[in-house]
């Protein structure tokens, strides 16, 4: 009996050794490794665990649980890029920052998401718009988006919108414009009304018109329930 006890005891440790941590793809599943973290800057895995990536985690919003894929409050982070830049992503989880095209399309193409955009103004008043569904296409197909309008993404350096101008370049921007917008979240920080020149500030013309640039806005996915 001694001996059996012995070598189980030398098994044990090569045994827990193989056992592998699954890694986080979203924040999804760092809710649900612990349900009582606060909200903050969390490390994902979207390609697997050789592509970890910072990702501010939004986990109070409606139930929590949101990925956080762009978000503005300061300025302090210049969105006016190319499409390498976009595509790859950046400026800081901590703050404002884009988290890159390639992780969107990594995360949305294996399930099934649910989009939320957040946004306050300089007066303190703050609204949303919920999307029920939400995924982007590959870079291959221009990484099309299939909220609003199937339409592929744009930059001042890469057009796709289907106005016979650049949208991204005419408003100082880069988004999933068509002729051309009715928002425009990564636009110029321009911290509230302003009317120097139209349409080219962090708007949501369904709320507060084209010539008032919103104080923060955030855009946020988790999947399906």
């Amino acid at each position: 009996m001694k001996l059996v006890s012995v070598v189980f005891l030398l098994l044990a440790p090569l045994l827990t050794s193989c056992q592998q941590l699954v890694q986080p793809v979203d924040c999804s599943d760092i809710y649900k490794q612990n349900k009582g973290l606060p909200s903050g800057v969390y490390t994902i895995y979207p390609l697997g665990e050789r592509s970890a990536v910072q990702v501010y985690c939004d986990m109070k919003t409606e139930g929590g649980r949101w990925t956080v894929f762009q978000r503005r409050m300061d300025g302090t982070v210049n969105f006016y890029r190319g499409w390498d830049q976009y595509k790859l992503g950046f400026g800081s989880a901590a703050g404002e920052y884009w988290l890159g095209l390639e992780n969107i399309y990594q995360l949305t193409k294996h399930r099934k998401y649910e989009l939320l955009v957040d946004m306050e103004d300089f007066e303190g008043k703050k609204v949303f718009a919920r999307y029920s569904s939400f995924s982007i296409d590959s870079e291959c197909n221009g990484f099309k988006l299939s909220v609003w309008i199937h339409q592929g993404f744009s930059t001042f350096d890469k057009d796709q919108d289907s106005w016979p101008g650049n949208c991204a370049r005419s408003y100082l921007g880069a988004f999933w414009y068509s002729n051309c917008h009715h928002t425009n979240p990564n636009g110029v920080y321009l911290w509230g009304a302003d009317k120097t020149i139209s349409s080219v500030g962090v708007m949501w013309s369904a709320w507060k018109g084209y010539d008032y640039s919103l104080k923060t806005f955030s855009m946020k996915i988790r999947p399906v329930q």
